[in-house]
């Protein structure tokens, strides 16, 4: 008997499983024409969106009241309906083929016209009107209101202040690779669909039970294990994922309990294990989707994205990992019982070469080969690595190399519809120059100190970042904010990788923290508790970009002797500042105690000579009153 809901999840497998062959066969063969490709990528990604997201569904429901969506917008865990398309959706289908048919069509005249110069025909503007509202919309099914109406905005500000007409909008939006096709879509198209296609395979072939057990037999005996097992075990995950959220709800359900049942209080369990995740994104060599975009905007190599983020991804993590451990002696919590943790060289024995794949992608990008090429390989080797042994081919079969094909197109077509929706407002940048006069409003409202430029961009990233996926976040700050950072001083790496990053600790920054949502859902806990325990583990994360900018040793650029000298300071510097956040070095710490300790934190982060020394000479102050001097009162060991 016909069943439409059921043929039509299959025709949605089947054009997931097409998209991810597709972009196999152009990261083999090469990239065809901008238009062409970037069109089809859109086209695969908005069928997609139609049929998954039908006009008409149920409501999206998750623990606790709270949509659950992953860094790139998705919703995760939400009870997202199985209703079948309506006619509205299949027109909605059509019309994304048509529309972008046409540009194939005509694609030798588009590409060889003025812009600006030869107007658009009638047919063109009607199409170009009908495909901005067609991403909009489908922007709106799949990652919500916030980036459409910024978008809106954005094309309200370009017809009503700037005075452009009709025509100029359409013309840049959908007749030129300034606009939706731009270079947004085509880093979405490139890059980032390759990596979260690994990403799938990874998952598939049961890489997530490798990170878990790999990170519990390397710290779940010693003092506060369960938390420190959080912290190793996603910044490991992360690094395939690129998603907080999605991080968070593979290792929450496991970490998240034992923390709570060795003694962590709730909203500390949940905010580690969302600091821990969100740094995913930042962890090389594979990061967040926002790392392909700021190598394409920079003409740098991805690879060189990955250098800059060493340190700084290094520290963040000793930060979480120190507050754990300091968390765990001032509370007097054990690790766990020697019996219950599997030991490093039988993990390593029996599924250590499941790293074979992660470190194929990171020699490949030594090697200098292209990203979306390493990936590729990276990929191709996931199945047959897991076959190498008895206790990881089990389950291996055809059906996981479909059903990673299929996740892994699925889980980008979020991120290709906030790279089309993000390209419209750029489209008006470029269109209108508003770049420059916002620029010179943060430059006035600074008063020319990048210190306060600083401020304001960060503040800016935090807002975007609670409305809107990651990627899109950091365009639109590079698109506003950047050119003023660098105006005052700041060099373009330094400049990106603060509002790169800035535009990430939005998930864990109250009071919209989505990976804190999620991660509170699952301890089952307060989520504002949650969040400003969050804030407090993941300081690090909101100091060092601060610190990069003004010392760019902490992103590898300078000679060795100085970044060598900078990381060793800096990484003293993070662990005082987990100390004085938690109270605790050596035994409990004093009020002032805490507060020499957070001081000597900022000058060791910030690097230089005499900031270094002075911050040593107050950390000597606080060791030394701890060790050797009477305490009035006993310290809780």
């Amino acid at each position: 008997m016909w069943n439409a809901e059921r043929a039509t999840q299959h025709l949605i497998v089947l054009i997931a499983v097409a998209m991810s062959l597709y972009h196999v066969a152009i990261a083999l063969t090469g990239a065809p024409q901008a238009l062409f490709f970037r069109g089809a990528h859109l086209l695969f990604a908005l069928a997609l969106v139609f049929l998954s997201y039908p006009s008409f569904r149920k409501k999206e429901n998750s623990p606790d009241g709270v949509v659950l969506r992953d860094d790139a917008g998705g919703v995760i865990g939400g009870d997202k309906a199985h209703a079948r398309a309506s006619w509205l959706d299949w027109l909605c289908i059509v019309a994304s083929m048509v529309t972008i048919a046409y540009i194939w069509v005509n694609h030798e005249r588009l590409i060889t016209r003025f812009v600006f110069v030869e107007d658009p025909t009638d047919i063109e503007l009607v199409l170009g009107v009908v495909f901005v509202v067609l991403v909009l919309d489908a922007t709106r099914r799949v990652i919500g209101w916030a980036l459409p109406i910024t978008a809106i905005i954005f094309l309200a500000y370009a017809f009503f202040v700037a005075k452009a007409s009709p025509e100029q909008i359409i013309e840049i939006m959908y007749i030129t690779t300034e606009g939706i096709f731009g270079t947004t879509l085509g880093v979405s198209a490139s890059y980032v669909i390759m990596f979260v296609l690994f990403g799938a395979f990874m998952e598939r072939t049961g890489v997530g039970r490798l990170f878990m057990d790999f990170a519990l037999s390397l710290t779940g005996h010693t003092a506060g294990g369960p938390g420190k097992v959080s912290v190793v075990s996603s910044s490991l995950f992360g690094t395939v994922s690129g998603s907080a959220v999605a991080n968070v709800l593979v290792d929450g359900p496991i970490t998240i309990p034992l923390m709570k049942r060795s003694g962590f209080h709730p909203p500390f369990a949940a905010a580690v294990e969302a600091v821990a995740s969100t740094g995913g994104q930042i962890m090389p060599p594979v990061m967040g989707a926002a790392a392909f975009v700021m190598a394409e905007f920079l003409a740098v190599s991805y690879f060189q994205v990955t250098i800059w983020a060493i340190i700084p991804a290094f520290l963040y993590y000793i930060a979480i990992f120190f507050a754990v451990h300091f968390e765990a002696k001032r509370s007097g919590l054990l690790g766990l019982p020697r019996s219950d943790i599997p030991r490093l060289r039988d993990v390593m024995r029996e599924r250590g070469h499941l790293f074979i794949p992660l470190l194929t992608i990171l020699l490949g990008l030594v090697a200098g080969y292209s990203a979306p090429l390493c990936a590729l390989a990276g990929t191709l080797s996931c199945i047959p690595v897991a076959l190498l042994r008895k206790g990881t081919r089990q389950g291996i079969s055809w059906h996981t190399a479909w059903g990673a094909l299929e996740d892994g197109a699925k889980n980008s077509i979020a991120v290709a519809l906030a790279c089309a929706c993000a390209g419209i407002v750029i489209g008006v940048i470029t269109l209108t120059g508003a770049a420059i006069n916002f620029t010179a409003v943060v430059v006035n409202l600074s008063k020319d100190l990048l210190p306060l430029a600083l401020v304001l961009t960060m503040l800016a990233g935090i807002v975007l970042g609670m409305g809107m996926p990651t990627t899109p976040a950091y365009i639109v700050m590079v698109s506003l904010l950047v050119p003023a950072i660098i105006k005052l001083g700041a060099i373009p790496p330094a400049a990106h990788m603060f509002a790169f990053y800035f535009a990430i600790l939005s998930a864990i920054t109250p009071p919209v923290a989505l990976a804190v949502y999620a991660a509170a859902s699952i301890a089952k806990t307060d989520l504002w508790e949650s969040g400003w325990a969050a804030v407090k583990v993941g300081a690090a994360g909101f100091i060092v970009p601060f610190m990069f900018v003004f010392e760019t040793s902490l992103l590898m650029i300078g000679d060795w002797f100085t970044i060598l000298t900078s990381l060793i300071s800096a990484t003293i510097g993070v662990i005082c500042l987990a100390a004085g956040l938690n109270g605790y070095l050596i035994r409990e710490a004093r009020i002032w105690e805490r507060a020499l300790l957070i001081v000597a934190a900022v000058l060791l982060i910030k690097p230089g000579y005499v900031s270094d020394a002075i911050g040593l000479g107050l950390l000597a102050c606080v060791l030394a009153n701890q060790k050797f001097l009477k305490r009035a009162k006993p310290a809780t060991p």
